[in-house]
């Protein structure tokens, strides 16, 4: 028996705020349908969010440009908030790196009052994977993943420039 956690995003979308308890690997493998979820609810006028990282085992570049975009967007709106809790030393580390602390709201004191709200959600339900993306769709939800995080932080530019020039390329030749 292993005690990997399978990746998945369980939902609560009964409740304010949105709840979204990321499980396992938080990736480009599975950011597609965390992306469509939260634009589905903005589009029914949900703007609060909660994400439990409890047993989030680690998380990539595309997965945080993700958050990015969802936390710019959420900018534009009143009370609009997108906050992290349970957040390991490890995934708070990449968080910070790239700027995210500045644009969402990382709650790291003791996180009683999310955790409570997290544990009472009603009917949490894995999100649905995303079907596999072809080639180019997977270099344009990548792309403007990391175009997010430069948005975020200038300095992130210069992290991930080889990697924008070759989804630019890739997007460019469709």
């Amino acid at each position: 028996m292993s005690d990997v956690v399978p990746p998945a995003f369980l939902v609560d979308a009964n409740c304010e705020p949105v709840m979204i308890r990321v499980e396992g690997r938080a990736s480009f493998q599975n950011s597609a349908s965390l992306r469509d979820f939260m634009s589905e609810m903005r589009r029914q006028g949900r703007t609060r969010y909660v994400m439990d990282f409890k047993n989030c085992t680690s998380m990539d570049s595309t997965f945080l440009g993700v958050l990015a975009g969802a936390a710019l967007d959420l900018r534009k709106v009143v009370d609009g908030s997108l906050v992290l809790c349970r957040v390991g030393e490890r995934n708070l580390e990449l968080i910070q790196n790239l700027g995210l602390h500045r644009l969402l709201i990382v709650d790291t004191a003791s996180c009683a009052p999310c955790a409570e709200k997290i544990a009472s959600a009603t009917a949490p339900v894995a999100l649905a994977p995303q079907g596999k993306l072809n080639e180019l769709e997977n270099a344009r939800l990548v792309l403007a993943a990391h175009e997010n995080l430069v948005s975020v932080d200038e300095a992130n530019r210069t992290k991930f420039q080889d990697v924008l020039a070759f989804l630019k390329g890739r997007v460019d030749q469709g």
